[in-house]
């Protein structure tokens, strides 16, 4: 049962007392569907804030919209602030899927704008949802949509302790196999830069940074630290390192996927060739060979998600992994 400290100037009134104990103990008896009914203004959050409080177990709140998600973030990040409340909502300010007009062989790459501030969120969500039981995740209806193997993601995990015995080049290797780029000029979000025996790390989902300072192989010090000043923050004996980016998996299974893909798109190319559309087949086959040798070479495309069955290894017409599993 997680600890949740629920802080607040208020206590429950009027019928938020008998709200709360039937919610509470409705969830205790396994009902699996309530309802709680509220004016605007009524203490609604509030009330669902003593449930998590009362209940201790982690939280999704699904809002239908990124406003309101912003908004009930907000509210339940003052309700607790010991506590893992993070925020999960898409992370595109701009996107235009790709499209292919056949009869003028044009080809419409896929454009969008990515917001670094929220990817870095959902990555703390999944980080936090992985790493600790207190966690409340405010949510919009992107946390249905297909997320990365949430076992694969936590085995991808680089643990690093004072006091072992750990070459720096094993931990720049680990952390290119988890999709951190080094820059030695330029430490921001998802890389890291090596200076003799120090090795800086800033994390995806962080606002600070890692400094790992070794002798020989032997790790002497961790530091958390800023990574805009350099200044260190506090010293800590034990650090985990997630991966930089929701679909992550391992050469083995890059490559098992990859049959699977050249599978179902000889199949394909045959159905178009049948119908002779040649130049869909052209295309098609152009497109998905490039991403093969993509996920070969550094593990990873651009939309990587639209061969998320063949790397977790479903069935077709299966549902894909998705936040809600990282609750189980």
């Amino acid at each position: 049962m997680a600890n949740f400290k629920l802080k607040s100037g208020f206590k429950p009134e009027g019928d938020q007392p008998k709200a709360i104990k039937s919610l509470t103990d409705n969830l205790k008896r396994g009902l699996n569907f309530q309802t709680l009914l509220g004016v605007t203004g009524s203490g609604k959050t509030f009330t669902m804030a003593n449930v998590i409080a009362d209940t201790g177990r982690p939280a999704l709140v699904i809002s239908h919209n990124k406003t309101l998600a912003a908004q009930l973030y907000s509210e339940f990040k003052e309700f607790f602030p010991e506590n893992a409340v993070e925020y999960f909502v898409s992370y595109y300010d701009y996107y235009q899927p790709e499209a292919y007009i056949p009869h003028t062989d044009i080809y419409i790459e896929k454009d969008s704008s990515i917001n670094e501030d929220i990817d870095r969120l959902r990555l703390s969500a999944t980080s936090s949802l992985l790493s600790r039981e207190d966690c409340i995740i405010v949510a919009s209806v992107s946390c249905i949509y297909g997320l990365g193997s949430p076992e694969e993601y936590g085995e991808m995990l680089l643990f690093v302790e004072v006091g072992e015995e750990r070459p720096r080049d094993d931990i720049a290797k680990r952390l290119v196999s988890i999709h951190y780029e080094r820059n030695d000029y330029d430490l921001k979000r998802s890389t890291f830069r090596v200076r003799g025996d120090t090795v800086e790390i800033f994390p995806a989902y962080m606002n600070t940074a890692y400094r790992i300072q070794q002798s020989g192989d032997k790790i002497e010090h961790i530091y958390e630290i800023d990574p805009l000043t350099g200044d260190i923050l506090m010293s800590v004996n034990k650090i985990g390192i997630y991966p930089a980016k929701h679909f992550v998996t391992t050469p083995d299974k890059i490559e098992a996927a990859v049959r699977s893909i050249e599978g179902e798109l000889a199949s394909r190319l045959a159905e178009l060739k049948s119908q002779n559309k040649l130049l869909e087949a052209q295309r098609l086959q152009s497109r998905t060979n490039y991403d093969i040798d993509m996920m070969r070479e550094i593990g990873y495309c651009n939309g990587i998600e639209n061969y998320s069955r063949h790397i977790s290894g479903r069935q077709p017409g299966s549902k894909p992994c998705c936040l809600i599993e990282l609750f189980n």
